[in-house]
């Protein structure tokens, strides 16, 4: 049930921003890439971007603590552990996903730069910058995509996202904004979106919730696997998973 729920969800996905057009499936893809495709894009490089938006969201909640935890991998855990079902556990997942403090700063990122661009100029000197950073704190509101809750040094997914940057478009005008201080992954993952064609920015987080369910199913399966009881108020550790498997394969 988990598989096919990973293998359909980018296909209803696709549906969705295609208005009900069907784009075949082309077997000669990966999943990054069939979900590129399949939305109208067939950038040998748009679908390498797919690749690795699909890669660094996936976050398997079990095995890696990038940040302690977050909502969507979170509740897509906490409900599984009630036995529920992959759909159901997803779909909890995603309304998480749906929160303005979690699935929306990519959309506010690319919004803000542009923003920026379209008062400042594409050719904006270091101390205008500055100055719209100023005016834009001045006003109560963060700079979104740079600091976190929980990271105090740059997200790694950035950096990956920053390696593909400098070596597909580097001088593109809203990526060359993108700097310190610890900027996050969403501080430049919807310019790339942008870059290439996907201008919708109200669709990237059902991006974002396509490359989190194989994490999420991952997960299920490892607790399924496992045999983790019902989640409770409480944290659970790398060292806590180690020992729990160990004393499992001695039994």
């Amino acid at each position: 049930m988990a598989l096919n729920l990973v293998s359909f969800e980018n296909l209803c996905c696709t549906l969705t921003y295609k208005d009900g057009k069907v784009i075949p499936v082309n077997n000669s893809l990966d999943y990054g890439g069939n979900f590129s495709h399949m939305m109208g894009f067939d950038s040998p490089q748009m679908q390498e971007l797919m690749r690795l938006y699909v890669t660094i969201h996936r976050y398997i909640f079990c095995l890696m603590d990038r940040e302690g935890g977050n909502v969507s991998a979170h509740t897509g855990h906490l409900v599984a552990s009630a036995l529920s079902d992959p759909h159901l556990s997803f779909a909890a997942a995603l309304n998480g996903l749906a929160g303005p403090l979690h699935g929306l700063p990519n959309q506010e990122v690319l919004l803000w730069i542009k923003t920026v661009v379209e008062e400042c100029g594409e050719n904006i000197t270091t101390e205008q910058l500055k100055d719209y950073v100023w005016k834009t704190l001045n006003s109560g509101k963060p700079v979104p995509g740079f600091g976190h809750g929980v990271l105090r040094k740059t997200d790694p997914r950035y950096t990956c996202q920053r390696e593909f940057a400098l070596k597909h478009l580097p001088d593109d005008p809203l990526f060359q904004l993108v700097k310190n201080p610890w900027p996050a992954v969403d501080a430049h993952s919807g310019v790339f979106l942008n870059y290439y064609g996907l201008t919708e920015a109200r669709y990237y987080t059902v991006l974002f919730g396509v490359s989190r369910s194989i994490g999420i199913c991952s997960q299920l399966t490892w607790d399924r696997t496992l045999g983790l009881p019902l989640e409770r108020p409480k944290r659970v550790t790398m060292g806590w998973l180690e020992n729990h498997c160990k004393k499992a394969a001695s039994s």
